[in-house]
């Protein structure tokens, strides 16, 4: 600042010498009032210029600070685009699936109903043929015959003193006239399957000619009912089918000679048809 003031006052002198004019004290002091003016004023100036420039590097800092920042977020928003297609791409497939899955359980809800009515109906037929069957059969009841429902199937069981002499597989006068009974219910119900399965005890065959064991008496024995009820009583053999169980099967596991009788019987197992079930279950 000294400088400047030494350069004003240099040319107010200069000037003041050049024009030969000699100065008054009032001039004098009023040039010297216009030097101290034009030093402040010069002053104001730089400190201004200082001001300004102090800012004008704040303001690059804080630019190159933005820049920076503007860059990260462009980074940022890319990355999120990119994750808000993928999201998006996942969303339209989920909902795909999502429509696909509750088209398929209607689907399946429909089905099932279906099923549910045909075993309702199952379960109806079946009830209808039991108590029919037990009105058919009541005078053989006290005989060692029973008729119950199980898994919505009918089950008449005939103990083998109902049927068979002791050690024997030909039907006696007794379980011809039980099965003449049943065959009439039976011929008159076409929907029916039936299977005739064979039981014994665990008490091992002895000498019984061709009959080796257990198996073969149960067997025979399914035959020789499924025989009567087809060549006798006249029903349809392609609803008939014939098992032997053995003694596997034991309804009662004791080895009592009450348990032994329960467990020698024949069970005749009646089923309606289900083709429409079948059917609706394989598509």
């Amino acid at each position: 600042m000294k400088l400047v003031k030494y350069f004003l006052f240099a040319g107010l002198l200069s000037i003041t010498l050049h024009s030969c004019v000699v100065l008054s004290n009032k001039k004098y002091k009023a040039i010297l009032a216009t030097q101290d003016s034009l030093v402040t004023r010069t002053q104001t100036l730089e400190a201004q210029v200082a001001k300004l420039q102090s800012d004008t590097a704040r303001l690059h800092r804080e630019i190159a600070v933005l820049t920076r920042d503007m860059a990260d977020l462009r980074g940022l928003y890319s990355v999120l685009n990119t994750n808000y297609a993928t999201l998006n791409n996942s969303y339209n497939s989920s909902s795909s699936k999502v429509t696909q899955l509750s088209a398929d359980l209607q689907k399946r809800e429909a089905r099932l109903k279906e099923v549910e009515d045909i075993l309702r109906k199952r379960d109806e037929a079946s009830n209808a043929l039991k108590n029919k069957l037990q009105q058919a059969l009541l005078g053989f009841q006290q005989n060692g015959l029973t008729v119950d429902m199980r898994n919505g199937k009918v089950y008449v069981s005939l103990t083998d003193k109902l049927l068979f002499p002791s050690g024997s597989i030909v039907i006696d006068e007794r379980g011809k006239a039980a099965l003449k009974q049943l065959a009439v219910v039976l011929n008159k119900e076409a929907d029916i399957n039936i299977a005739v399965e064979g039981h014994t005890d665990n008490k091992k065959i002895i000498n019984l000619g061709q009959i080796k064991d257990n198996w073969d008496l149960s067997v025979l024995r399914a035959t020789s009912v499924s025989r009567y009820l087809t060549e006798v009583e006249k029903i349809d053999p392609h609803r008939l089918t014939a098992t032997g169980k053995g003694e596997f099967q034991p309804i009662d596991k004791a080895n009592t000679a009450e348990a032994l009788s329960k467990n020698r019987r024949i069970e005749i197992v009646l089923s309606p048809k289900l083709d429409e079930l079948y059917n609706l279950i394989s598509k």
